[in-house]
């Protein structure tokens, strides 16, 4: 029996609201089939069965393994009818994607189809149909800050790439309100929900234990099939402590133990479940000499310390890899706001071979603001070295950069980098 639930019934009382919603409801009146995907308990189950008008959709899980065999079984049959379909974890249907296509083509509407996923459906190898011009993917993401306080604000991300200069930028995060906040607690608690609104350290780790537990159990056999989860377990330990860092497979798979190649289909692995996340390298014609390894950042800075094996905010703030995960929250925000701009952006990195370096470089043609973050209240002169060099190379696309701190004032720090406090690119 295929399992059809109120969806009023199932939405918490304190539904947190999400950036993407806004986005998910526009791309439904265009398009008929919407893919929202991203990590396991990210909140994708709870944010479409709260839309408006999810009680008139028919909503089958796969979680449900009678809805699981009939799907595998007929395909064809559940997608038939022509009632709008909300199908929940649907990576774990891979030949229901050629069923909807078909039905697609026989009777076209917008938001026929309302798609989740906990894979990336375009980089699973099971997956032959892409539904290329009949669905929209969507990634939704761990909790912002702003998300966890009920208030989503995707930050002033794009309304810095249409500013003039540093003067016009430096207005602007002015007029955002700035809080002074534990980044160290914020990267403990990460944005997973029920990781995210735990009560103390003790839950928020037994949660982690268990979510890391059935990652591996149960989410990544449904992708693929890893005999050695040891290995594969202590691969995440290690690319954990790597967090931030240009990515070596050679390097990582080494120290892990493990053969390059199998390194190399373990983190394929990863970031196909969305549990890290791959940042490239910026590259232009004519530029030489760059970095080609992309960098290597977790999809939640809470696992990524849970993983490394760093209890409290203790622990946090005086790891060596601190910093970096303090980058990584940065990211989340980043990636959370990149799904709501339009047309979406680029989230790079730069290096030369000289050794200068940019944590993330926003790229929407023509423009690029080149974004550093210091986990420090106080910058110095060599703080701003690397975004000069940037500077040189590029700044014809660059009017600015910007500099995240941890201090609670926006100032000029050179005539063309602007300093932010963190929290000024949170929100709420």
């Amino acid at each position: 029996m295929i399992i059809i639930h109120g969806m009023n019934s199932l939405v918490p009382p304190a539904l947190l609201p999400r950036l993407l919603a806004p986005r998910v409801r526009t791309m439904m009146k265009t398009f008929p089939v919407v893919a929202v995907t991203g990590p396991r308990q990210a909140g994708k189950t709870t944010l479409v069965r709260s839309l408006p008008l999810a009680d008139s959709r028919r909503y089958v899980t796969f979680d449900d393994l009678e809805s699981l065999d009939r799907a595998r079984r007929d395909p064809h049959g559940l997608v038939e009818g022509g009632e709008p379909l909300t199908l929940d974890e649907v990576q774990r249907v891979p030949d229901l994607l050629l069923a909807i296509k078909m039905a697609v083509d026989t009777r076209r509407r917008p938001g026929q189809f309302l798609l989740t996923g906990s894979a990336n459906l375009l980089l699973m190898r099971q997956i032959a149909e892409s539904l290329t011009g009949r669905a929209v993917y969507l990634h939704l993401w761990p909790l912002t800050e702003s998300e966890k306080k009920g208030q989503p604000d995707p930050g002033p991300w794009s309304e810095l790439l249409t500013a003039e200069d540093a003067t016009a930028a430096l207005t602007l995060l002015r007029k955002r309100s700035s809080h002074e906040g534990k980044k160290e607690t914020h990267i403990l608690t990460g944005g997973y929900p029920r990781a995210a609104l735990a009560d103390d350290d003790a839950s928020r780790t037994a949660w982690f234990d268990g979510y890391v537990t059935t990652y591996l159990e149960r989410d990544l056999r449904e992708v693929s099939a890893i005999s050695a989860l040891p290995d594969f377990r202590r691969l995440m330990g290690l690319a954990a402590h790597r967090v931030g860092q240009i990515l070596n497979q050679a390097e990582l798979g080494r120290d892990a133990a493990l053969p390059q190649p199998t390194a190399h289909r373990y983190l394929n692995l990863l970031e196909t479940t969305f549990q890290i996340v791959r940042i490239p390298p910026y590259a232009s014609r004519g530029t030489k000499r760059l970095v080609k390894a992309p960098k290597v950042y977790w999809c939640d800075p809470g696992l990524a310390a849970h993983l490394a094996g760093l209890p409290t905010a203790a622990a946090v703030r005086s790891s060596s890899i601190y910093g970096a995960l303090v980058e990584n929250h940065v990211l989340l925000h980043l990636l959370a706001w990149r799904e709501t701009a339009t047309p979406r952006p680029q989230i790079l990195h730069w290096r030369n071979a000289s050794g200068a370096e940019v944590d993330f470089l926003i790229e929407a043609f023509p423009r690029l603001l080149p974004v550093e973050v210091k986990a420090t209240r106080r910058l110095s002169s060599a703080d701003g070295r690397s975004m000069e060099a940037f500077f040189a190379e590029h700044g014809r696309s660059s009017p600015f950069g910007l500099i995240l701190h941890d201090g609670l004032e926006a100032y000029r720090f050179s005539p063309r980098i602007v300093a932010a406090p963190f929290s000024l690119l949170f929100g709420a």
